[in-house]
Parts: structure tokens; sequence; C-alpha cells
């Protein structure tokens, strides 16, 4: 992978990807084919696209665990080398959830497993104890601490993941479709941590398929394809674009639809910005008539039969 020291360094910048290629052995499509793009940090950014459109390779070489065979990668400005020092600073920062646990979890306990990481970097048996005791309160996992982790649930083995690398106190933390598999109960769990983590300023990446979660929760959306990056932009304008959300075979978010067909219909004005959860929505809805207007509404009162039978449609798939 080529260094440069000369690279400008931007400090709202965290991660910076120029040109990377990575071809997986045996294989003549590259996997990441020229991906360029760049992180900034405390965003929350979801990144889609089909599968084998380059996530999760792209994820691998973030960490370290993969080298590109060219290209130049960018953490703080500074390139990112092969050297053990090097990556051993990449995985101090850097931390990735794998979307299966059993990939990623191998220790004998729970306790075990979230101090090997620690540990590993060369932290003091007390320092460890002090971060693994204080991730755990945090995630509620205290309580089987000395429970086997093959013994664990589905959504237990994903929290424990997720301490894993909580415990490292990265810069920036990339969940790999974190609510694959999961439940309701743990699907919200897990959005939960996640919004705990991003308050905290931590930089978060994560791959999804569900456009409704990544509309409302993210602040950017990297649209993966082919390997390469196809759009990066805020949520609102990349999901109204109809021929790219064809092309990456994704649907429009129920939210956004809903929206659109307000402003069709004339309840909203056609310039008013999109809300970003239905709460937002209903609130414009029922705002008193002197701030419509200034909420992108019509002065004169809506018809609420047509709202309530939009706003239905969105709660319908909202259960």
């Amino acid at each position: 992978m080529k260094l440069s020291e000369d690279h400008n360094i931007d400090r709202e910048i965290l991660l910076e990807a120029e040109r990377l290629f990575y071809t997986y052995e045996g294989e003549s499509t590259p996997a990441l084919n020229g991906l360029s793009l760049t992180i900034k940090r405390g965003k929350k950014i979801a990144c889609m696209g089909a599968n084998g459109s380059g996530k999760s390779t792209f994820f691998l070489c973030c960490n370290g665990i993969y080298t590109p065979s060219s290209g130049s990668l960018y953490l703080s400005g500074r390139p990112v080398g092969r050297t053990k020092k090097d990556l051993l600073m990449l995985r101090r920062k850097v931390g990735i959830v794998f979307q299966d646990p059993d990939r990623q979890l191998f220790a004998a306990s729970v306790r075990q497993e979230i101090s090997f990481g620690p540990l590993n970097l060369g932290f003091s048996e007390e320092e460890t104890r002090r971060r693994v005791d204080a991730v755990m309160e945090e995630l509620g996992i205290t309580a089987y601490a000395h429970k086997p982790v093959h013994a664990l649930s589905g959504g237990q083995k994903k929290l424990v993941s997720i301490a894993d690398i909580l415990v490292m106190e990265p810069e920036l933390i990339i969940l790999d479709e974190p609510a694959a598999a999961l439940d309701p109960f743990y699907t919200e769990m897990v959005h939960q941590i996640t919004r705990r983590i991003t308050e905290r300023g931590i930089t978060v990446m994560m791959a999804t398929h569900d456009v409704n979660y990544a509309y409302e929760w993210a602040d950017e959306i990297i649209l993966f394809d082919e390997g390469r990056i196809l759009r990066q932009g805020h949520p609102a304008g990349l999901f109204s674009d109809h021929a790219l959300l064809k092309k990456t075979h994704l649907t429009p978010p129920m939210l956004l639809t809903v929206f659109h067909q307000l402003q069709s219909r004339n309840l909203i004005r056609e310039k008013s910005p999109a809300p970003r959860n239905m709460e937002e929505l209903k609130s414009r809805l029922t705002s008193p008539p002197d701030t419509q207007e200034q909420n992108g509404f019509p002065a004169s009162p809506p018809d609420t039969q047509e709202q309530n039978s939009c706003l239905a449609q969105q709660e319908e798939l909202s259960i």
C-alpha cells in the first residue's frame, strides 16, 4: 500500500482512502476497485449496497486485517503502513464488530474475551480490569462475566462482541450489519448502544440494508457498487434519487415516501425540508396555524383525512 508523507492534514477528517484495490486469492474481479472516500470525525455513516459490493472488504482494510494491493489509507492524516507499529496503532483506534459474533469471539469466558484486546495492546492488568468492568456495566453484561462464551445466546454474543471493541476506546467503530439475525429486543438494544456511542463523539460506520433505519440515524449515506463508491451524501437527497436507488436495488425509506405524498397533495410546501423521523413529521402536521408556514406547511388547514391516510401507511410499516 502506497504511503505519502506529504498528505495534507485536515483535522476534521478521521479516515481517508485513496484508490484502494484488493482482489481475493483465486478471483479475477477485484473486491475493491479504486475505492476512494473520506470519513469525518464524529459522524454517523451508513454504508449501503448489494452483497459483494465491497463494504466488508473495505472494513477489513480499515482495521488492518486485509492489506490493499495498492492505494493509500490515512488515519488522522497520517499514512497507514504495514509495520507492526502501524497495525497496532490502527487496531487501537479503529475497531470492527463482525456481522457474525462467532467469527470474532474465541475466549473461554466473557471476561477473558473482553480482556484480550487491551492486554494484547500492552495495557496493565489493573487498567484492563478497570476498562472491562466499566464496559460490562455499561452494556449490562456483568451478570455473565464468567459464563462460557459458547453458551451465550446470539443477542448476548453480539453485546460481548461490541464490548470487545468499546473496551479499546477507539476513535472509529465499524459495525458490519450489527442487527443481522437479531430479534427485535436485541436489535433495539444494539440501536440504543449505537446512540450512546455516537453521543460520546465516537465516529461510527455501519453496514446495513435497512433503509428506514439508515435514513433516520445516519448523517451520511455511502453507496458501494462493484468495489467503488457510487455516491456519498446526505440521506434525504440521496434517497430521493430514484435512478440511483434502482441501480443499487434499494427502495426509498417509507417516511420519505409519505413526505413526498404529502407534498404532491399540497399538504406540505414543495421546498420544505424532509423530516428525519416520524415524530418530526407528526409535530409539523399538528403544529398551530401560525407556525405551520414557518415549518414548511401551507397556512390554510390541511385535509386531516388525507394526512391520516399517509401517516397510517408509515405507522403500519413501523409496527
